[in-house]
């Protein structure tokens, strides 16, 4: 277990509104997502992860407002992702108040862009994005374009690559647990940590409590996303934490 794990809230975008799917599918509108980003600022969320999930579809990213928003009341790490094709987008959402981004389809594409994002904004602010559907026992393949597309990579490979590309960090989402509220993948999570020298955030399925005590507890997670049980109001941020630290998990100390 790694320590000092952060809680990450994610919120997925498109448009202006905040959605939520199941399997990255399904799409449903919850409302502002600068509204929930400061309830959960409020509640001692540790980052806020933006993600446009159809912006890789229509070849553009949506969040400058959000974020341009976001930032002026909000002060814990941003990452945003969706849609980011070049180093001028990156720069473009970082003038924006981001301080990561997070990329996947285009990284698939051409992987220099990781090399280059990396050594242009340093390898902190670049967050290799890996949508992992399961292809059977511990091999999963990487998917793209939001999740609708195979891209017959082995996501164990393809971490290996960005690492040695300079990836700073693994956003790690199983598009087979996203939006059931079943629990994260572990077994994904517990592969992919095992082999990763940067940090992992597990993402997809958590729904409850012990969903999140288990993956931090089984795997060398550092991370975790957050989204369904905050947004429909199951627990609170601070439920969250208060859960992980009676069960001696150590968090990043809220400051």
């Amino acid at each position: 277990m790694s320590s000092n794990i952060r809680l990450i809230s994610r919120l997925d975008i498109k448009g202006p509104n905040l959605i939520k799917g199941i399997h990255l599918e399904g799409l449903r509108v919850l409302g502002d997502p600068n509204i929930f980003a400061k309830k959960y600022y409020n509640q001692d969320i540790d980052e806020i992860l933006y993600i446009d999930s159809v912006a890789s579809l229509y070849g553009r990213n949506n969040l400058s407002n959000i974020l341009a928003k976001t930032a002026k009341d909000i002060f814990v790490p941003i990452t945003a992702g969706g849609g980011l094709r070049s180093t001028d987008d990156v720069k473009e959402i970082l003038r924006y108040g981001a301080d990561k981004v997070a990329i996947n389809t285009a990284a698939v594409k051409d992987p220099s862009l990781i090399s280059k994002v990396s050594s242009m904004f340093g390898s902190q602010c670049m967050v290799l994005s890996i949508q992992a559907k399961k292809v059977n026992i511990n091999t999963w393949e990487v998917y793209v374009e939001g999740g609708r597309e195979k891209t017959g990579i082995d996501v164990m490979d393809w971490v290996k690559e960005g690492i040695k590309l300079n990836a700073g960090e693994i956003l790690l989402t199983s598009i087979d647990m996203e939006g059931t509220k079943s629990g994260f993948d572990l077994d994904l999570v517990k592969a992919v940590s095992s082999i990763s020298p940067v940090p992992v955030i597990a993402s997809g399925g958590m729904g409850n409590l012990d969903n999140a005590r288990d993956v931090i507890l089984e795997s060398n997670a550092d991370a975790i996303a957050i989204a369904n049980v905050l947004h429909y109001n199951k627990y609170s941020v601070r439920e969250v934490r208060d859960y992980l630290l009676n069960n001696n998990i150590n968090l990043r100390e809220v400051s």
